[in-house]
């Protein structure tokens, strides 16, 4: 089963015409990977005081319904891990009537910090880290 976590959308995160604003899209979708990363035993303030960190490379929104104050959606969390220095961690944004509102696909990275660089093989290290992957896997 995919993690999901709840958000309701706040007066102020709205914008002129009275539906979200489209930054806060982005926001709603790191709250989701911060709680699922906690969720499948990862902590991402662990990672950092590893001098480690996961870092955003690129992130797509697709808007497909609005969002209007006080709703309440769900936010899932998956990741997809596959070779090579970077990972994909994409975000359903669902009202509560199962209609999808948005779609947020994120291509990530774990960056050393002191290197500045992006490390090899970012799956061990986070599994290393606690992270277990299957809550994350998107199964659902």
């Amino acid at each position: 089963m995919t993690f999901r976590i709840p958000v309701t959308v706040r007066g102020y995160e709205l914008d002129a015409l009275g539906h979200v604003n489209h930054a806060v899209y982005h926001q709603y979708g790191e709250v989701a990977r911060t709680a699922g990363f906690t969720a499948a035993g990862c902590d991402w303030n662990g990672l950092v005081e590893q001098r480690t960190a996961p870092v955003l490379l690129s992130t797509t929104v697709h808007f497909r319904r609005e969002l209007r104050g006080n709703e309440t959606v769900e936010v899932s969390c998956e990741l997809k891990f596959g070779t090579g220095k970077t990972f994909h961690i994409d975000s359903m944004i669902t009202k509560a009537d199962g209609t999808l509102a948005a779609e947020l696909y994120c291509v990530a990275g774990l960056m050393d910090l002191d290197a500045r660089k992006l490390l090899e093989d970012p799956r061990r290290v986070l599994e290393k880290s606690g992270l277990r992957p299957e809550v994350l896997a998107g199964q659902d």
